[in-house]
């Protein structure tokens, strides 16, 4: 069916880059992404847009996306980051090509390569410390001093290549560089780093490897390796693309190469995304973990009750963009407010309680409401919630001397009970602090829910719960975790002078209807006049 002009959505700058690959039958046609993470660490919301974004293109032009974890530096890698990439993008609703790939996969196909580069002349051994080469490197604006060992022969850089895979040179004492050009503007192209030594056990191969490959070399070639039509990736791999182009030129003998394609990354007000950052909050204990609810990362966002629903509707919203910017968190937040609206029964909790006795209802009669449970959503049903002469209110729902415009409970003030009844205020209690202890009201049984026939109208409407048919529970209410804006954006400030100390509240004596005792870990609920919550890990029975 053909969509209607004015109902068409416009085609970012990667979408069009693929139809006009696909109009020119480019790769016979194919469309072919990659998602690929490294394993050192939880995923975020930065990473969530490029899932959505690689996974979402193979959807939209029925090709493939592989999920291959970049997992050439085992120092920081783990089997748990793996585990939980893997948990993270199946939980926001996507499929990856096959089986999961690894850049470890193809460590012998790399070297072999390597050793391809050495013997053409276009690879070497380099012995200097790593401070001198850096300072070799030069600067953009003038040529860079070539490294002696650019005249070492062949058969020596083989020899001592061989030797560094064989565990002979201790950590960071060579490396293999790319011989590409010293003169390049392009710092990336002046004799990159290929290989350096790393005596450190791999989680998946082991201790076979002494010598690991940098991103830029095995990034290109495990693209080619998977036959990957279109690179995807953030900006600051821009400067990175002439060099991912020239190791692909050394090493192809057909015209088939990957497209590498940049976008920007994902900036959200009020957040930090630097896994080296979210690492730090971890180990430091300004959080519980990586998936505390306060953190950007997938699990945490997930443990605090967003849905994968409301998080591609947010990368979708976002689109995609060429340059950076900063995304108001506000979106993300109005993304996931406006799913649950949709899908979230509506509940009775109250979390700062004060009781109410309705002296002229009967002691010992509970009255079944009968409530709706979501008016977004016909096919939720209704609940059966227990009605009794003694209820919970919110106590910031009471006002002892309330102005005009407080359309609550105040002395002589009538409010209907949502989904109950009228009531009205006589008189309270207070304790020996001065605080409102208890609140006495009469109700009015011509003016039940669904068959008023009173005629009064009040403007204020309360939620409840039955005391004696409530139960108790631990409620946490998360704030931004950071109070400043850009965090990470002031140079002379530790990021984390900017914590949010109000950024975690527990309260200990809420009291919640009866039928929320059936709900389970992760169920999401609307605590009608509060807001939204979901059953945390941490619940007991």
């Amino acid at each position: 069916m053909d969509i209607p002009e004015n109902e068409k959505r416009s085609l970012n700058f990667i979408e069009s880059i693929i139809e006009e690959n696909l109009r020119e039958n480019k790769n016979e046609g194919r469309i072919h992404l990659r998602f690929p993470p490294e394993p050192n660490g939880y995923l975020h919301i930065g990473h969530a847009k490029s899932i959505c974004l690689n996974f979402g293109l193979a959807e939209s032009y029925n090709g493939l996306c592989n999920l291959r974890f970049d997992d050439t530096n085992p120092e920081k890698e783990d089997v748990e980051y793996v585990d939980s990439i893997m948990e993270d993008i199946k939980w926001l609703g996507f499929e990856w090509n096959d089986k999961p790939y690894y850049a470890s996969d193809y460590f012998e196909q790399l070297y072999e390569w390597a050793v391809e580069f050495i013997k053409q002349g276009k690879a070497y051994v380099d012995d200097q410390p790593q401070e001198l080469i850096r300072e070799q490197r030069g600067v953009p604006t003038s040529p860079g001093v070539e490294s002696p060992g650019r005249k070492r022969s062949v058969e020596e850089n083989l020899k001592l290549f061989a030797a560094m895979k064989n565990g002979e040179y201790p950590d960071g004492s060579m490396v293999l560089r790319a011989k590409v050009d010293m003169a390049s503007p392009n710092m990336h192209m002046r004799d990159p780093i290929m290989y350096r030594i790393l005596h450190q056990k791999h989680h998946r191969t082991g201790d076979k490897w002494n010598i690991y490959p940098m991103y830029d070399w095995a990034h290109g070639q495990s693209d080619f390796i998977e036959g990957i039509t279109h690179s995807v990736c953030t900006l600051e791999f821009e400067v990175h693309r002439p060099l991912y182009n020239w190791f692909l030129d050394q090493i192809a003998t057909t015209s088939y190469r990957p497209r590498q394609i940049e976008f920007a990354r994902l900036n959200l007000s009020y957040t930090v995304m630097s896994k080296r950052k979210l690492l730090e909050l971890v180990k430091d204990k300004h959080v519980k973990g990586w998936d505390d609810p306060r953190m950007p990362t997938i699990s945490g966002l997930r443990r605090r009750g967003y849905t994968p629903e409301s998080l591609r509707s947010f990368a979708d919203r976002i689109g995609v963009a060429k340059r950076d910017n900063v995304i108001d968190v506000g979106l993300l937040e109005f993304s996931v407010r406006e799913h649950l609206n949709k899908i979230a029964p509506r509940v009775f909790g109250v979390l700062n309680p004060v009781k109410v006795v309705i002296t002229n209802y009967p002691e010992d009669k509970v009255e079944v409401m009968d409530l709706i449970n979501n008016p977004e959503d016909e096919a939720a049903g209704s609940r059966s919630v227990p009605f009794t002469r003694e209820i919970y209110i919110e106590r910031e729902d009471f006002m002892e001397d309330a102005p005009k415009k407080f359309f609550r409970m105040g002395p002589g003030r009538e409010v209907r009970l949502k989904g109950a009844y009228i009531v009205k205020c006589e008189d309270f209690k207070k304790d020996a602090d001065g605080n409102i202890s208890e609140i006495y009201c009469t109700y009015d049984p011509e003016t039940k829910s669904g068959s008023d026939t009173s005629g009064k109208k009040v403007k204020g409407t309360l939620h409840w719960v039955s005391a004696t048919n409530s139960f108790d529970a631990e409620i946490r209410l998360y704030d931004r975790l950071f109070s400043d804006e850009d965090p990470a954006g002031h140079k002379e400030v530790d990021f984390k002078e900017f914590l949010n100390p109000e950024s975690l509240k527990v309260l200990s004596n809420c009291k919640l209807e009866p039928s929320l005792k059936e709900a389970k870990v992760g169920d999401k609920f609307q605590f009608q006049r509060l807001g939204y919550f979901c059953v945390d890990k941490d619940s007991t029975e």
